[in-house]
């Protein structure tokens, strides 16, 4: 009954998506994702740029600090705003990570650790491939852990993790339970994760205790074949239900596109209600990304954000690693440094407001086409000709690369500027 109660309560849902070829159309590599969240969380979009640290130096994370790297990547991440890590992003070699809830035999911690979202701000900014975020994971998971409350309130919300992370030739799933992981390289293809452990027999990397572990607690006999999802899910929750429905249609819908998904293609997927991809109520999409990655090195990759809620009322708009991109101003929520609620203890005492300039604006656009038809349609279908536009353009980059960085270092800026023109324009 507990359980049935929290699986009401809480969400359930997240979907991350990567598609390479021969899957894709061109040498590309398609990566994208759903954030969904609390409805009233507001989601920002943040640019930190590449920096060197001295020996010894620390970096505050969510609720932990823990010593820095000597280096740290130029990254752009989606993330709820009052926390340090993100459910998503991308960094300047191109590297895409992505994360889900999951549940199983072992429950989460409530101790605080470092968050899932914590992870993939860790992976982008320490690692230069896939395989090596899965490994910076890996090394950060076993020695800080993961645990904590993952919404802002006092709920108590806690849950493992599993992550998909992509670069230029390749993509790995890594599912974790506790500080035990495995991990499933993905060469070609497709690939789907939702809120449920999903690494079956296939798994090319794992914690040297994983087995051990399950065997020790009789979850697994040392004969069968080892499946990660067998052993370390439990399958019955109305929340493992929910999650592999929505798992299983994420996967038809890169079925359907095989051989010739694009950005287009994801976009659609992630804006797709029906499926459940597309979350309405409490729990929603408040955030989406979608990436675009050569494989060709000399080409730039594209990632598309929205930065507000529900996709299929939103603008992908695209972002390009250039060198002296200054913050994303419009898209970053206010700071409240050290009397921000979620830095006190006890934490989440008052939750004060964290809506950046695009979601105040979104906020009113969004009511109007709920409540006047016409009009409605007529913002959105500006909104439509926007993102194509701009999809087109991005398209040349992709083809042929950027001959002039400086054209591009405002990108995403102007792009959100054009979207508030949109909104002006009511």
């Amino acid at each position: 009954m507990i359980e049935e109660y929290y699986d009401r309560m809480y969400p359930s849902s997240c979907d991350t998506f990567v598609a390479l070829p021969p899957a894709t159309q061109g040498q590309r590599i398609i990566f994208g994702k759903n954030s969904d969240r609390p409805c009233d969380e507001v989601q920002e979009v943040v640019y930190f740029p590449a920096r060197d640290y001295n020996a010894g130096e620390k970096v505050e994370c969510t609720y932990i600090e823990i010593e820095q790297a000597a280096h740290t990547n130029a990254v752009v991440l989606s993330r709820p705003a009052w926390l340090w890590g993100a459910e998503m992003g991308a960094n300047e070699h191109q590297v895409c990570i992505g994360n889900e809830a999951v549940w199983g035999r072992e429950s989460a911690e409530d101790e605080e650790a470092l968050l899932g979202m914590d992870f993939v701000r860790l992976g982008l900014e320490r690692a230069e491939t896939a395989q090596k975020a899965v490994d910076v994971i890996a090394e950060l998971l076993e020695k800080y852990g993961q645990g904590g409350n993952c919404m802002e309130d006092q709920s108590g919300f806690t849950y493992n993790n599993s992550f998909l992370i992509s670069d230029r030739t390749e993509a790995w799933v890594m599912e974790t339970s506790g500080k035990y992981w495995a991990a499933e390289k993905v060469g070609d293809g497709y690939r789907n994760i939702s809120n449920q452990y999903s690494i079956t027999t296939k798994i090319d990397k794992e914690h040297p205790g994983m087995r051990e572990y399950a065997k020790s607690h009789g979850w697994w006999d040392g004969k069968a074949p080892f499946s990660f999802a067998e052993t370390y899910s439990f399958m019955t929750t109305a929340r493992i239900e929910a999650s592999g429905s929505r798992y299983c249609e994420g996967r038809n819908l890169l079925e359907r596109s095989k051989g010739h998904i694009t950005a287009e293609t994801m976009m659609d997927i992630l804006r797709d209600k029906e499926s459940g991809i597309n979350m309405e109520g409490m729990f929603m999409t408040t955030g989406s990304m979608v990436s675009v990655v050569p494989t060709d090195p000399t080409l730039p990759g594209v990632h598309y954000i929205t930065g507000t809620p529900d996709p299929e009322r939103s603008v992908f708009k695209p972002f390009v690693f250039v060198n002296d991109i200054k913050q994303l101003k419009q898209t970053s929520s206010p700071c409240y440094g050290p009397d921000d609620p979620v830095k006190k203890i006890p934490r989440f005492q008052s939750k004060p407001d964290r809506k950046h300039p695009l979601f105040i604006k979104h906020e009113v656009v969004a009511a109007i086409i709920d409540s006047t038809k016409d009009k409605g349609k007529k913002i959105m279908q500006n909104m439509r000709v926007v993102e194509r536009e701009k999809m087109a353009e991005m398209e040349k980059l992709l083809s042929s690369g950027i001959e002039d960085p400086t054209s591009v270092v405002h990108l995403f800026s102007y792009s959100v500027q054009e979207e508030l023109s949109v909104y002006s324009n009511i």
